[in-house]
């Protein structure tokens, strides 16, 4: 059962600290404002291992990015615990040009920070066989038609995935996890998915969830970024993802025949 209001208040007391507690809505994990300046995340027993995650990539990018300062971590009862300051500004909910290019901007520097140990997987080919292994199910389970189903090994069959230099990813870069404040990006959170693969792997979400499809905000993207992402690599990625959810994306996505099509649809200049 999640933490309630009054649970959460019993933690900021138990850690010495002063402020209104406030639940945020959004996120899969509950989260709490502690007044204007912090924000205390707490991970359920099945969920401990994200904690350090979440620690270490804040303190690799302290400084380097618009990020969450790490203040504490550890136990209280059954949750683990991450303190972190608290970041300011809005939701970028719609495409916007200026925003995807400092959204490429922001991931050439967190792809080139040192990943921390505590990040997986250790072998990324290995990651992407099993990924690919359970695509098909995985899809079927998330209520794809099965035109689309019979596509899906083919088109992998059919991607060069090549031999990719692992960087550090935050694997979810989504409007969600941004915030916009007097024309700049303030914050970039929400790090327990993190992980170190390949680039374009990234791309996939930056492209789903920030571009949405316009041909504009994906060239400003790119530019950001410096580097052109192979298209039909970043398809593939869209479909291996962890939380891939393909009938989502058909629905709010530009149309396609095919995941060729849907490939410089979605992630073509």
């Amino acid at each position: 059962m999640d933490p309630t209001l009054q649970d959460a208040e019993s933690y900021r007391d138990r850690l010495g600290l002063r402020g209104d507690v406030r639940r945020f809505e959004d996120g899969s994990l509950p989260v709490f404002a502690i007044g204007d300046e912090l924000v205390l995340k707490l991970f359920p027993p099945e969920y401990h291992d994200e904690a350090p995650v979440e620690a270490a990539v804040m303190e690799a990018l302290q400084g380097k990015l618009p990020t969450p300062e790490l203040h504490a971590t550890g136990l209280l009862d059954d949750w683990a615990y991450v303190l972190m300051s608290r970041l300011h500004g809005e939701e970028p909910e719609t495409p916007d040009v200026e925003v995807s290019r400092q959204v490429g901007e922001m991931l050439r520097t967190l792809h080139a920070v040192k990943a921390p140990h505590v990040l997986g997987p250790g072998d990324w080919a290995a990651f992407v066989r099993r990924q690919r292994a359970g695509c098909v199910e995985l899809q079927r389970k998330r209520g794809l038609q099965d035109e689309w189903l019979e596509r899906i090994p083919q088109f992998l069959d059919g991607v060069e995935f090549g031999d990719a230099q692992p960087v550090l990813l935050h694997t979810e870069v989504m409007s969600a996890h941004l915030l916009w404040r007097n024309g700049k990006i303030s914050g970039l959170f929400d790090f327990e998915p993190a992980m170190r693969g390949a680039f374009e792997y990234e791309f996939a979400s930056a492209g789903l969830f920030v571009t949405k499809g316009d041909r504009a905000c994906w060239r400003a993207l790119v530019e950001g970024y410096g580097r052109v992402p192979d298209p039909r690599r970043v398809m593939a990625y869209a479909l291996l993802h962890v939380y891939s959810n393909m009938p989502v994306y058909l629905r709010k996505m530009p149309e396609g025949d095919t995941f060729e099509e849907l490939a410089e649809r979605w992630f073509g200049g």
